[in-house]
């Protein structure tokens, strides 16, 4: 969880002001009680805050950071509100500008939406973030093999298990849900903890049991190289990696780390491609697609698993030397946020969520992911299970 100094201290500022307005608003209104209890309110809430932005984020156990975790979101469930009721306020008082009452309606709608606002948000803490969107997706590809007409793919991603601490609970309903759908094979496109491997203990059991007549592949993401830990070596980071790669071999994943396989159907076959993280920045890139598959323009039919999407958009959208039918990537949990078919990360990647494609028949389907970093909600943006059926087109 990363929090820049600069935007937390405006953010402090902000908070203090807006308390402010509504203590005096409140004390002007001749509300004396109300005025004490935001007075104290605000004092308790803005100290946690200065507590939030001291803590270090990059040491320190889970649970400690778990907690830190949900202390900013209730900071937020709380805050968000009263800057919309703070700035519907402000709106209200334009008239006076021109002689004339204050907007009563304006006021109201403050009110109702910053209420709207606190429910929406626990409602994503304490029920949506649990609630498993399953979503059949055709996907048609040009030369696919008459075998593979129909073929399956449970994809999932971004399960990021140690905002879970030790409840296995929703992890287990998940793969009972992938398991549910009999699929053909199952992808794990990356980012299966937040900071380090120790977080997946707890899951080695049930992640076990996914289940797919091809088997349970899987690459790594942004999250999962131990990169927002703060390591005491080198030695330590690596061997953190390396526990990563045993634990999912133990789970009886096959991690595809810039390498390929082939899955069968009598004498037909696709190549199924896996490369570690390919990042815009921020991110650390890792991935290397032509170590992965060296031929990329041969007629084979490629599925390719790469975490993060804007690895399609700058290296395989509109690459005719690159001949990749599908790639299946998550990371970007649509921001978490999504609301009739819109979402904030859509100002940060261009695909977010669902079936793109280009000229050239190059898809690339962005799953939203499962679980939560930074927020322990999904506010709409329910978590996501894939099930791709491949047509031949």
């Amino acid at each position: 969880m990363r929090l820049p100094l600069f935007a937390t201290l405006v953010l402090l500022i902000v908070s203090i002001a807006t308390d402010y307005y509504l203590w005096w608003r409140l004390r002007s209104d001749r509300r004396v009680l109300l005025s004490k209890i935001q007075a104290v309110t605000a004092a308790v809430f803005n100290l946690g805050l200065i507590v939030i932005i001291c803590v270090p984020k990059r040491s320190g156990d889970d649970a400690a950071l778990e907690r830190l975790m949900w202390a900013l979101y209730a900071y937020f469930s709380v805050y968000i509100p009263k800057f919309l009721i703070v700035l519907f306020d402000l709106l209200s008082s334009l008239p006076r500008l021109w002689h004339r009452n204050r907007s009563k309606w304006l006021q109201i709608s403050g009110i109702v939406l910053g209420v709207a606002a606190f429910v929406a948000m626990w409602w994503g803490a304490l029920i949506n973030r649990y609630h498993i969107d399953v979503r059949h997706v055709e996907i048609e590809i040009a030369g696919l093999p008459e075998s593979f007409d129909g073929y399956t793919i449970a994809q999932i991603s971004d399960l990021h298990v140690g905002t879970y601490g030790s409840d296995t609970s929703f992890v287990s309903k998940v793969v009972d849900e992938v398991n549910a759908l009999s699929p053909d094979v199952v992808a794990f496109t990356g980012d299966i903890v937040n900071r380090k491997t120790s977080e997946l203990l707890p899951f080695v059991a049930p992640l076990s049991r996914l289940s797919g007549r091809d088997g349970v592949y899987s690459i790594l993401g942004n999250h999962d190289y131990g990169d927002y830990y703060s390591w005491p070596s080198e030695e330590a980071k690596a061997e953190n990696m390396a526990k990563l790669l045993q634990l999912q071999k133990q789970m009886g994943w096959k991690m595809l780390n810039n390498e390929t396989d082939f899955l069968y159907r009598g004498n037909d076959s696709i190549a199924l491609i896996g490369v570690e993280n390919v990042g815009d920045p921020p991110f650390n890139t890792y991935g290397d697609l032509d170590a992965a598959y060296e031929t990329l323009d041969d007629p084979v039919v490629k599925i390719l698993l790469s975490h993060n999407p804007a690895h399609w958009n700058d290296d395989i959208k509109d690459a005719p030397d690159k001949n990749i039918a599908l790639t299946l990537s998550g990371h970007t949990h649509a921001m978490q946020m999504s609301a009739f078919g819109v979402s904030p990360a859509a100002l940060r990647y261009p695909t977010w969520g669902g079936l793109y494609s280009d000229e050239d028949g190059h898809q690339l389907y962005v799953n939203i992911g499962m679980g939560e970093v930074a927020i322990p909600a999904r506010i709409g943006a329910t978590p996501e299970l894939t099930l791709i059926t491949l047509r031949r087109k």
